[in-house]
């Protein structure tokens, strides 16, 4: 029987995960992605980030000005989260960052989410 050499007591190894995301060994290197000079998540969809597994003590902690009028999420405004300061694809930041809901904690430096955000913006993927 074939062994998984990309596989540990802990779960799938590195291989596997590249693998899984389409990734190959013989791609080249693979791009690391800064949020502070992206933003493209914060500046993708209306309806994202919207509020879901937050308790009502983490959501006093987001501004009234910062929150959709029908409380579901985050307002979106001129196309991007009303917290994100700066300029996508360029330097950006969270002005909530300690407060931010749950989803943005989730959304990881090229994560699927991430390259969507940052395909629909035309910024490099790799």
């Amino acid at each position: 029987m074939p062994q998984d050499t990309g596989r540990t007591a802990f779960g799938p190894g590195l291989l596997d995960l590249a693998a899984h995301a389409g990734l190959s060994p013989d791609a080249g290197p693979v791009a690391v992605f800064d949020c502070q000079s992206c933003g493209a998540c914060c500046a993708y969809a209306a309806d994202w980030p919207r509020f879901s597994t937050e308790e009502d003590a983490e959501l006093d902690r987001i501004p009234e000005a910062l929150v959709a009028a029908d409380l579901s999420g985050m307002k979106f405004e001129n196309g991007r989260c009303a917290a994100l300061i700066g300029d996508v694809g360029k330097h950006t930041a969270c002005g909530i960052y300690d407060a931010r809901p749950h989803v943005c904690r989730a959304c990881m430096p090229g994560d699927p989410e991430c390259l969507i955000a940052r395909a629909a913006h035309g910024l490099a993927l790799r």
